[in-house]
């Protein structure tokens, strides 16, 4: 875990807002990206393992599907498999999505607090499905998906165009993130980094981030105390 003091609170502007990563960390999509992305590899008679669909987490669709490609030496270009894929994952999108443990609460504790966007990998189709299913678009002042971002994460791209249409600056936002490559989106945006790490991604290099949490509750709770170590070094000041 770690740890933080008042002097690593002070270099981070006032905190403003968070930006939640979707896939992975608002919901437990990764098994369903797996599962309809080892079916695919099984309709091809191939078989896709777990690196290469770890290596394809948090980064743009269609750069993902063209790693995809390339490991199963498939013959088709990434837009096709892109294109197939997608319409495999809807179904399972729509009647297997829940919220990862302590979303809501999380939601709830920060609203009015704090502006909160999401900023995801996944096209705006996919988080359409997310907010209506799970019903949470009303606490969300930005919904920033890939479909208008021409780099994919880890490139800090997205971080920075949600933060931009926040009205904030990347120093004033927490960013929160389940993968190595969505953090390094965060962090090269100059954003506050929390990885929360899922089953899938704990065994990723997340050292360069500024806190690692045990979960979504974990996340909250450091967020709060960051907030309150500031109003104590305004008060000093």
């Amino acid at each position: 875990m770690v740890l933080f003091s008042q002097e690593r609170c002070i270099d981070l502007d006032r905190i403003k807002a968070i930006i939640f990563d979707m896939d992975g960390l608002m919901i437990d999509s990764e098994r369903l990206y797996f599962d309809t992305e080892r079916s695919l590899a099984a309709d091809y008679g191939k078989k896709v393992s777990d690196e290469t669909l770890l290596k394809m987490m948090g980064r743009n669709p269609l750069e993902a599907m063209g790693i995809y490609a390339k490991d199963l030496n498939l013959d088709i270009s990434s837009e096709k498999l892109l294109e197939i894929r997608n319409d495999m994952f809807v179904e399972r999108l729509r009647n297997e999505v829940n919220a990862m443990k302590g979303l809501y609460e999380m939601l709830n504790r920060f609203r009015g607090k704090l502006k909160m966007a999401i900023a995801t990998g996944s096209p705006n189709k996919f988080l359409r499905i997310v907010l209506d299913k799970l019903k949470i678009e009303e606490y969300f002042d930005v919904l920033q998906s890939s479909d208008e971002i021409g780099e994919g994460k880890p490139s800090p791209e997205i971080y920075l165009k949600a933060a931009q249409k926040l009205k904030v600056l990347p120093s004033e936002c927490v960013v929160l993130e389940d993968s190595c490559n969505g953090a390094l989106s965060g962090k090269r945006a100059g954003c506050y980094t929390i990885a929360v790490p899922s089953e899938y991604t704990y065994k990723q290099d997340f050292s360069f981030v500024r806190y690692i949490a045990r979960d979504l509750y974990d996340a909250a709770g450091h967020i709060e105390s960051l907030m309150s170590l500031q109003r104590e070094h305004n008060t000093i000041l």
